[in-house]
């Protein structure tokens, strides 16, 4: 006896469902792979950035506060009238908190936070300029390496340094999951408003390797006050985001790790990037090329050629299709954007021969060669003192 009309339908609803079954998985699976390589490329970065073996700069201790060092609390004989716009008003009036240089710390989405301050002399109003530290590293790595600290508040800027939370590598990007560091940083830049006398409309970000994805990430605004879908600032300070409100970036070694969004704020980008990268390559490809170690998780990575995420962050700029080639010292090329939506620009400073590293700072050997014919910090500086406020 054969089987009845009504069995046979059944049938081939029963293997549709199958096949509709090992489709979705296929799909969850390369779903899977695609958050898996976010995940590792961070996990990888981290590794070859940082850690015992590949930690950028040697630790220095902390800069505490002294009582030569300069507190930014309005005097009681300080500015008077109004302040202009955007300025902070409370730092400029007085009445807000005392800042002190150093180590200090901030609660933030029930986290206790660690930062650097430095502070300039003067009533301001001062820029203010993030310093993001690579995966795995500190603070006071990253202030003792790109020297921004000192040199940026020699020149009027109030340079923050924060840390990542504890017991993570990195810094979560806007959107992505865990502590909310977009609103960290916003809660922080609220601190400083509220005690010294900045200006609102120049507020820039540096960052070296994953804090220089973090550092041009935050050109693109976010949805909400808060990036990612921990943020409530619960048990401490809260702010707007400083996620598109940038004047400025400056990512180093690390341009290509995060792409850009399709509406950036418009900004003043440079980049600078080493042809000897084996970490972060400049051409692309698999990170940790010259790592036997880590050689298969890095297969899984695939990162765009630093020029062609320049070209992209350009397009997204609205700049122009052709950009200028120069050369200002003998290992350097200039590649330069202009005439971009909003007064914006992008520089692209390609260090030939070098390797993971930040020009002109302190030799790390098993980072790569440093380029010595460029100082990126004083490059930094002199591209946001010519930036207007945004």
């Amino acid at each position: 006896m054969g089987a009845e009309p009504g069995g046979r339908t059944g049938q081939r609803a029963g293997q549709r469902a199958m096949a509709e079954q090992r489709a979705g998985q296929r799909a969850g699976q390369r779903a899977g792979r695609r958050a898996g390589a976010v995940v590792l490329l961070c996990a990888l970065v981290a590794a070859g950035c940082t850690g015992h073996e590949d930690r950028p700069a040697p630790r220095s201790p902390s800069p505490t506060a002294s009582p030569a060092s300069p507190s930014l609390s309005a005097e009681p004989g300080g500015r008077t009238g109004s302040p202009g716009p955007g300025v902070s008003a409370a730092g400029c009036t007085g009445g807000g908190p005392t800042l002190r240089e150093g180590r200090n710390t901030i609660r933030y989405g029930g986290l206790d936070r660690v930062y650097l301050l430095a502070l300039p002399r003067g009533r301001g109003p001062h820029p203010v300029l993030f310093d993001l530290h690579g995966l795995g590293s500190n603070a006071a790595d990253q202030a003792a390496y790109s020297r921004l600290p000192r040199r940026g508040a020699e020149r009027g800027y109030v340079v923050i340094t924060p840390q990542v939370a504890q017991g993570r590598l990195g810094w979560t990007l806007p959107r992505a999951y865990g502590p909310d560091d977009t609103g960290l940083l916003g809660a922080l830049l609220e601190r400083v408003e509220r005690g010294a006398c900045v200006d609102r409309g120049r507020v820039f970000a540096a960052g070296m390797s994953f804090g220089a994805g973090m550092s041009a990430a935050l050109a693109c605004a976010t949805d909400s006050t808060t990036g990612s879908s921990t943020g409530s600032g619960t048990g401490g300070t809260t702010g707007e985001s400083v996620a598109g409100r940038l004047a400025g970036v400056a990512a180093v070694a690390g341009l290509n790790i995060v792409p850009p969004c399709e509406h950036p704020a418009p900004v003043t980008l440079l980049a600078f990037h080493g042809t000897a990268d084996t970490i972060v390559p400049y051409r692309g490809g698999h990170p940790f090329q010259n790592s036997t170690r880590r050689r298969a998780l890095a297969r899984l990575v695939t990162l765009p050629p630093v020029e062609r995420s320049a070209r992209a962050w350009a397009k997204a700029l609205g700049c122009g299709a052709e950009d200028d080639v120069s050369a200002p010292a003998a290992t350097v090329r200039l590649h330069r954007w202009t005439g971009c939506r909003g007064g914006a620009s992008v520089r692209l400073y390609t260090l030939r021969g070098a390797g993971h590293t930040w020009p002109g700072a302190a030799g790390v050997p098993r980072l790569g060669p440093t380029d010595r014919d460029l100082d990126a910090t004083k490059v930094i500086l002199d591209a946001f003192d010519a930036t207007p406020a945004r």
